[in-house]
């Protein structure tokens, strides 16, 4: 009888799971989404040349030292980068890759709040939708602040994704973290976007190239881009300044919380709780005497 396979390894001993850092950085990366991936690798490969050694190497002030060399950073970028870094050196420790994690004990710098910067006013936003003559944009632009969808949400959607209920419609959505959502639409985005099928088949992008694939991240960006800089808007407004923006105004007009939650698809109604706070809708500074 044949013993050249076994299941069961010797006791005590732990298959390795890489033999190289670069096999480790990918199995930490994989499954993540596109754009979580490139950032996390991007943010590997800075703390790793900055280190100048191997990870096996790494100390707890070369992680230290790593965050002070990114204090010129705002402090949400800072941190982001930092907490990268940890992540990679905890999933490192995790698989036995590395003996401690040494990224354990390194705090993330506080992070300034400054979601309310980047909340556009309802009117802002009116003048961005109306002034995009383009057929494919204005249905684009409309289904991200009408949806609240995420710009990778956006990118991925089927025809087969929409289907008609009463006088409108609903999109299923493939969101972050691998969950499915059912988002209602206003009749406007239903219509805006239905005029665009044509002869479509179900399984054709809604928002098509004109090579007829979906349209990329940057794609959607540059679309977003044009249409704030035509509504003189600020360079700094994005896809995800329409996400934001729907949130805050669907709060401001009286939308239960859970009911945003929902549709936006945040984990943590928490995250959603974040809206109200940069917005306020009353003060107690306005019941003083002054």
């Amino acid at each position: 009888m044949s013993t050249a396979l076994t299941t069961t390894p010797p006791s005590g001993a732990m298959p390795a799971q890489a033999t190289t850092d670069a096999k480790l950085v990918a199995l930490w990366l994989h499954g993540r989404a596109g754009g979580t991936r490139r950032a996390y690798a991007g943010d590997a490969a800075a703390f790793m040349a900055f280190a100048g050694k191997p990870l096996a190497a790494v100390t707890v002030g070369d992680v230290q030292a790593f965050g002070d060399s990114l204090a010129a950073l705002a402090s949400a970028s800072r941190a982001r980068k930092l907490s990268a870094v940890k992540s990679l050196l905890s999933f490192s420790h995790r698989v036995g890759y590395l003996a401690f994690n040494v990224g354990a004990v390194v705090k993330l710098p506080p992070i300034k709040a400054t979601l309310a910067e980047r909340i556009m006013e309802e009117g802002a936003v009116q003048r961005l939708l109306a002034l995009e003559n383009n057929p494919r944009n204005a249905a684009l632009l409309r289904m991200i602040y009408g949806a609240g969808l995420r710009i990778s949400e956006v990118c991925g959607l089927r025809w087969r994704d929409l289907a008609p209920r009463a006088a409108t419609g609903q999109a299923t959505v493939f969101g972050k973290g691998g969950k499915t959502r059912a988002v209602v639409l206003p009749a406007s985005v239903w219509r805006a976007v239905m005029a665009l099928r044509g002869d479509a088949g179900p399984d054709a992008p809604v928002f098509r190239s004109q090579k007829g694939d979906c349209l990329d991240p940057s794609q959607v960006h540059r679309v977003v881009k044009t249409a704030a800089k035509r509504a003189g808007l600020p360079p700094a407004v994005s896809a995800h300044w329409l996400r934001r923006a729907h949130a805050s105004h669907a709060l401001d007009r009286g939308a239960p919380v859970s009911l945003v939650q929902a549709t936006l698809g945040h984990a943590s109604l928490a995250t959603t709780g974040r809206y109200t706070h940069a917005r306020p809708s009353e003060s107690s500074g306005r019941f003083l005497a002054i």
